[in-house]
């Protein structure tokens, strides 16, 4: 069993007889050495710039929206349309990566990207700003899906996890890092524009990591005569609609609002035809008849309750010291480096150990989501006395178990796939990573407004009742209290049930199927 990656971009045509000719062979496979590598490490770089770029976006939002002067409803379509049309691009990036060719595909898309990001500061008007974000959050969504390619293709299998591990690391270290370079940029350096321009470095190392690492596969332009041309506009409107419903619907009062019901049904609408179209095409976007093999149907589910726990770690902290103490992003910053900065120890730590062969997937999934679980146990039982320290203890606990939970379940599903279907399963991969972030954060906004709600009453009913007692307390300060203590149980409420998401995910893990380690052997000598 040679550990030469084979899985080839161009592989993802075989497709049946359907197709006009006999598909030409796989560009052949390329010896794994330091030249390959540095052109991986410069997707992962890009990866990396693309989702950095989308999380500082709305940590700076309000430093954005006063330089443009935007108002707070209007500037939160800053970071809506971005998140909308980078889900969009998502499960079409691999297809067009195999029909331009993975290195000029890369290269194109960083480059526009990079002069969008050069340019956005300068834009005149805030619809040109919006139409920017637009056009950038879909090149940025072109970017991250081919890491995972990539990683397939070129690492060998004894290294193949430690790929995957820097895969994962867009999921654990980008968004837990990027609140410190937010406030680096914005409070310490005092300049917002760099909260665009700081792509450009990486943008720079990426083109030229690639151009020098990564070899050049034959164009093959003639896949566009079997394109699903139904499949990639259905599938456009369709993601952009229900991306921008779920994140405007708190604000818009979700059924409540006419917008957010035509979004919905619309794009749920298109999805479905975009589905169907997508199942029946001999030459899809996504295969989605692979989601039969119960380690991607069953994984995949996994995978979008475990983006939802992942919220743990970032989005329940932030808001309660942002609410609580008005901490802006130099004092958060803390928080999201007590998990980011350890990935780079800790995601190779879990893909060497997945190599064992003691060694079960499904077990080291399973510690890190029980580890994810006992850290929202211990945030749950915050009070208004916290600070950014008593989160230490539940944020340690986040740093192990987000890179074993993200990690193992990528190595359970990829190990079911031939490697000319790993660029159809990226797509997927990637759609549903987006799509899961977003529904969670949905989820979430929307539950912390019930229970802060349901709180709310209850706590005014005792306030009363004090009042009738004989207890003078001014008016103003009761409402301040109420509002304050409802928010606090709200949050530790929002803990609770991540945990319990986390520790009922536990059975599922379970029962997918048991994978052994990879075999390891000598790269095959050419």
């Amino acid at each position: 069993m040679t550990a030469q990656a084979t899985l080839a971009p161009g592989a993802a045509s075989a497709t049946p007889a359907a197709a006009p000719a006999a598909p030409p062979a796989p560009p052949a496979a390329h010896p794994f050495g330091l030249r390959l590598f540095t052109g991986v490490v410069g997707v992962f770089v890009a990866a990396m710039m693309s989702g950095l770029n989308s999380r500082i976006g709305g940590l700076a939002l309000t430093d954005i929206r006063t330089v443009f002067g935007m108002g707070v409803d209007d500037g939160s379509w800053i970071t809506s349309l971005y998140g909308a049309f980078e889900l969009a691009a998502m499960p079409f990036s691999a297809w067009f990566a195999v029909t331009f060719s993975f290195r000029r595909y890369h290269l194109g898309v960083v480059a526009v990207f990079a002069l969008l990001s050069l340019s956005t500061p300068f834009a005149p008007s805030v619809g040109v700003l919006l139409a920017m974000r637009c056009v950038q959050g879909f090149f940025g969504g072109l970017l991250i899906p081919v890491l995972m390619a990539a990683a397939l293709r070129f690492f060998p299998l004894p290294i193949r996890l430690y790929g995957l591990a820097l895969y994962a690391m867009t999921a654990t270290f980008a968004p837990n890092v990027a609140t410190w370079l937010s406030a680096t940029w914005t409070d310490r350096l005092g300049s917002w524009q760099l909260l665009f321009w700081q792509t450009l470095p990486m943008a720079a190392f990426s083109l030229w990591a690639v151009a020098w690492g990564i070899p050049q596969d034959p164009v093959r332009l003639e896949r566009f005569r079997q394109i699903n041309w139904l499949g990639l506009v259905t599938g456009v409107a369709a993601l952009v609609m229900i991306g921008v419903a779920m994140s405007q619907g708190e604000r818009l009062d979700w059924f409540n609002d006419v917008l957010v019901c035509w979004l919905l049904g619309g794009g749920i609408g298109l999805l479905a035809v975009f589905l169907l179209s997508e199942w029946f095409h001999p030459l899809p976007f996504m295969k989605l008849q692979l989601l039969g093999r119960r380690n991607l149907g069953l994984g995949f589910t996994v995978f979008v309750g475990l983006l939802v726990v992942l919220l743990s770690g970032s989005l329940l902290p932030a808001d309660y010291l942002g609410h609580a103490w008005h901490f802006r992003t130099p004092h958060l910053a803390v928080i999201g480096l007590e998990v980011g900065l350890p990935q780079f120890v800790i995601g190779p730590l879990v893909s060497w150990l997945l190599y064992k062969k003691w060694i079960d997937a499904r077990y080291v999934f399973a510690a890190g989501l029980v580890l994810i679980g006992g850290s929202c146990l211990a945030g749950s039982q915050l009070t208004p006395d916290w600070m950014a320290s008593e989160f230490l203890f539940p944020q340690a606990l986040q740093a192990f178990g987000q890179p074993m939970a993200v990690i193992s379940l990528l190595f359970l599903a990829t190990s079911v796939v031939q490697p000319m279907e790993g660029p159809q399963v990226s797509g997927i991969v990637n759609a549903l990573r987006a799509f899961g972030t977003m529904f969670g954060s949905a989820v979430m906004g929307r539950l912390l407004e019930v229970r802060s709600a349901t709180h709310a009453n209850v706590l005014l009913d005792q306030a009363a009742n004090a009042r009738r007692l004989g207890e003078v307390v001014a008016l103003p300060e009761v409402a301040h209290r109420v509002s304050h203590q409802a928010f606090v149980l709200a949050i530790a409420d929002g803990y609770l049930v991540l945990g319990a998401l986390a520790l009922a995910l536990v059975p599922l893990v379970l029962s997918l199927q048991y994978i052994p380690p990879p075999v390891l052997t000598a790269p095959a000598k050419k």
